[in-house]
């Protein structure tokens, strides 16, 4: 009831965000610790953060996660939060027996200005850290940036504190995983492998946020980077970073540590973005395309072909992050649709960028990135002029029953539906996930709208 009254004229708005197309940094740090075998993300603050976080994750995979905090007191807000993590760390490596603890920060440990290579060293010093086991860390404030931001900084942690160089180069690419789902990782190894190509992926949370049920409970599932091959990233040939905004300072870290050249492509949702990366990893790995590949492609083509009268000229909006929002514009754009209005909360230059790029030949396309670019002003350019389609994360369902449009559910989080971490989107086969989701929902819209007698047996 409270949507419809949302107004189509816009006000400007410079100190107030409603309902941000975003969340904040430490999830997006937590997500990506998951992706190295044995770690345990630790959160440096209070517990109503890590149990935001957590459970915001948990409703999203449908899993159980797991990490730890500083459990900041009054007194640890006044005086530094030193003495929780020195007795965390010793806790964690007694009772939880991690491989790697991961420890991200929190606002208010970054407002107090915790030193925490300080803190680890005189953790290490008093012989928290037993032999063999590592505590990383990153700075991930949840005042700047995004679960997108956070996401970036943990990994380039990861790269920091385990690539190594032995000067003798490996037959292998790096693949530096942005925010996706496990079951796109999942696929984006399955292609390698299809071609041949020796790759490390990292972070992936394939066999850790995806697993089955079998009647017992592993803290630390078997799936993850290893430590092994984390190091090894530093004696690759070459790395591909999947998603600017996730990826690329990793992928400079990386260069920077170890001479370890890298190529930054979108990740690969779509056609377009798909034939970016294959033709990537098949240069940079030095293996040819394999005619199963090329079969996947002409599936997906032959599916866009048989029903390009749906797409063509429905209006679309988006929201999410700016590593997805991309390719997938890019992606209906290639289904005859029409990407009208886009927002991202996640702050940069490059979405902006691209956008106008890709949207050159569509005038009325309106697109926003920042604390300004927020649902709500999504809701309002939508109520100004109407769309067929909206494409986001469960935040949407709100918009798509008040103004009654088909709604696909894209991106994190999705709490309302299960499947996303079953199915890929990423790929030639994913791609045909998404046209096959886009399609249902455009005829199930038209089924239910249309008039009695106009109802088709065959569409």
């Amino acid at each position: 009831m409270l949507l419809k009254h949302t107004t189509p004229k816009e006000i400007d708005r410079k100190s107030l965000t409603i309902n941000p197309a975003k969340t904040c940094q430490p999830i997006g740090a937590m997500y990506a610790a998951f992706g190295l075998n044995g770690c345990l993300p630790h959160s440096h603050g209070s517990q109503g953060c890590c149990a935001y976080h957590r459970s915001t994750l948990t409703r999203h995979f449908k899993e159980p996660i797991v990490a730890s905090t500083s459990s900041f007191s009054e007194g640890s807000s006044v005086f530094g939060g030193s003495a929780n993590l020195v007795q965390a760390i010793d806790t964690i490596f007694n009772v939880y027996d991690p491989l790697i603890v991961a420890v991200h920060t929190t606002c208010l440990s970054e407002t107090i200005g915790d030193d925490l290579t300080q803190i680890i060293s005189k953790a290490a010093e008093e012989g928290k850290i037993p032999e063999g086991k590592m505590v990383i860390h990153c700075n991930t404030p949840s005042y700047v940036g995004s679960h997108v931001t956070g996401y970036s900084n943990q990994v380039v942690a990861f790269v920091k504190f385990f690539s190594t160089s032995t000067m003798k180069k490996r037959n292998a690419v790096n693949l530096v995983a942005g925010w996706m789902e496990p079951s796109d990782m999942r696929e984006i190894k399955r292609m390698a492998k299809e071609m041949e190509a020796r790759t490390i992926m990292f972070p992936d949370m394939t066999g850790v946020l995806d697993t089955g049920l079998t009647g017992k409970y592993t803290m630390y599932p078997h799936g993850g980077t290893t430590l092994s091959d984390m190091k090894a990233t530093g004696d690759s040939r070459f790395t591909i970073g999947l998603g600017e905004y996730c990826t690329t300072d990793a992928c400079i870290k990386l260069e920077n540590k170890c001479k370890v050249k890298f190529e930054v492509v979108d990740i690969p949702i779509g056609l377009k973005a798909t034939d970016r990366f294959v033709m990537s990893l098949s240069r940079h790995a030095n293996v040819p395309v394999p005619d199963s590949i090329t079969e996947e492609r002409s599936k997906l083509l032959d599916l866009i072909a048989d029903n390009q009268k749906y797409f063509y000229g429905k209006r679309v909006a988006l929201f999410g992050d700016p590593d997805t929002l991309v390719p997938l514009t890019e992606f209906l754009i290639s289904l005859d649709m029409k990407p009208v209005y886009i927002v991202t909360g996640t702050p940069g230059k490059g979405f902006d960028e691209r956008m106008a790029t890709l949207l050159k030949d569509i005038p009325e396309a309106k697109y926003m990135s920042g604390a300004g670019a927020d649902i709500f002003r999504l809701h309002q350019w939508i109520k100004q002029e109407g769309v067929d389609m909206l494409i986001g994360n469960t935040y949407g369902k709100y918009i798509s029953l008040d103004e009654n449009i088909p709604f696909i559910r894209f991106g994190f989080p999705i709490a309302d539906r299960a499947g996303h971490n079953y199915f890929p989107k990423t790929g030639y086969v994913g791609a045909t996930n998404l046209t096959i989701q886009i399609l249902n929902a455009l005829m199930d819209y038209q089924d239910r709208t249309c008039p009695e007698e106009k109802v088709e047996f065959q569409m």
